[in-house]
């Protein structure tokens, strides 16, 4: 792995990415693997003017001792001083920035009490549900992006040695997210490139997409009251600029949590706390999934969509081209920041705030009344194929062809 990029790569993700502003907190969540990650990202934040670095480290081989020795209760009692530590932070006169960085064996709970696994994941949302609402809504500054780890590596590049694997996975990585060069410049250039098609997608007034694909898919989602186009780039409730993801090649809006009918196939493997779901297909009717299968996975997709009322539909619809850089790349990659870029993606559960107008400053109740879906949940499943057609209904009834053979025709 080359230093040289690692260091553009945390200063891209700093100062592209969080884009931390003089006198703020940055907070750095990640595994400990990351250290020399961490270590540039913290050198680039502080020559931002950063008032403070916070690490909370993480260990993906421990939490997997503790999910299957730690008793499901003792689990589920996630203490208020876990979400106080962050709070304390963002609501301090500067403020904080969130950068996560992520890295796990996609299957690192595999073979554990996946009942139990669900229950604490749940348990740990809600008590962290105001600290998510502030990047949720984008109140704040946040950013995720991911390093490499053995068992990853090896999930992806299983033919490859374990050294070869991650020295791949890292190249794949600096590929995809724009590192070489300036990487800062290359995404500045990138998220204004991105803004004219959303601004050309927003002018269209939107009320519906209809998915097409020759594997079955047929599947109409009707759009939220006063829904927004979003992507690439977002700004916080102090207007500063930045990226939530990294990378991303996404547009996205919010369904409304009643208008989504018909047959949809999933087109990727997707991870859910530690585990995978693969081949499924889902039925909805009147926004609800009404009928569901997998071929892999089955029992826990089943978990997932009785997480809680709002599990079972969905809160954000996301066109992406098959020509995006990652999908290029022809890897599957088992983690829901690359794969829900190589392809369109629904995601079960909670929609973004900011994907209505005005919807930032609203409570649950209004958003509800938007069509904007609440749950605990946000969970992104890959929906997009080569062959995919998606056509827009305007508000006048003007049926618009967004997608052809799953790229954009504007």
């Amino acid at each position: 792995m080359n230093d040289k990029l690692l260091k553009q790569y945390g200063e891209m993700a700093v100062k592209a990415g969080v884009n931390i502003q003089p006198g703020q907190t940055l907070i750095i969540n990640a595994p400990i693997t990351a250290a020399d990650l961490v270590h540039h990202c913290a050198t680039a934040a502080y020559d931002a003017g950063a008032r403070e670095v916070v690490v909370n480290w993480s260990d993906e081989k421990l939490s997997r001792i503790k999910m299957d020795r730690t008793a499901q209760e003792v689990l589920c009692d996630v203490k208020p001083w876990i979400q106080e530590s962050y709070l304390q932070y963002i609501k301090s006169e500067g403020s904080a920035a969130i950068l996560s960085i992520t890295g796990s064996d996609p299957e690192i709970y595999k073979g554990l009490d996946m009942q139990k696994i669900n229950a604490a994941s749940i348990a740990k949302m809600n008590a962290l549900a105001e600290y998510r609402s502030y990047t949720m809504a984008s109140r704040i500054q946040w950013c995720v992006i991911a390093v490499p780890t053995e068992g990853w590596a090896k999930k992806v590049f299983p033919d490859l040695s374990a050294d070869e694997a991650m020295e791949k996975l890292w190249q794949t990585i600096f590929k995809v997210s724009r590192v070489e060069g300036d990487a800062v410049a290359n995404w500045l250039d990138y998220a204004r490139t991105a803004a004219k098609r959303r601004d050309r997608i927003n002018e269209m007034k939107l009320t519906e997409v209809h998915f097409e694909s020759s594997n079955g898919t047929d599947l109409y989602v009707g759009l939220a009251e006063d829904r927004l186009w979003g992507g690439v780039s977002e700004y916080s409730e102090k207007g500063v600029e930045f990226i939530p993801n990294m990378p991303t090649e996404e547009l996205f809006t919010a369904p409304h949590k009643d208008r989504v009918n018909g047959i949809v196939y999933g087109t990727k493997p997707y991870v859910y706390n530690g585990s995978l779901i693969d081949e499924f297909v889902l039925t909805f009717k009147d926004g609800k999934v009404v009928e569901y299968d997998a071929k892999v996975g089955k029992d826990l997709l089943k978990s997932l969509l009785e997480t809680d009322e709002g599990a079972s539909r969905i809160g954000e619809v996301a066109l992406v081209s098959s020509s995006s850089p990652i999908n290029k790349e022809n890897i599957l990659f088992y983690n829901t920041l690359f794969d829900e870029n190589a392809a369109c993606h629904i995601a079960f559960g909670e929609g973004y705030p900011g994907t209505v107008v005005g919807g930032e400053k609203m409570s649950e109740e209004q958003l509800l009344a938007k069509g904007v879906n609440q749950s605990v949940i946000h969970e992104d499943v890959m929906i997009g194929s080569a062959d995919m057609k998606i056509t827009g209904i305007c508000e006048n009834g003007e049926a618009v062809i967004l997608f052809e053979n799953g790229e954009w025709v504007f």
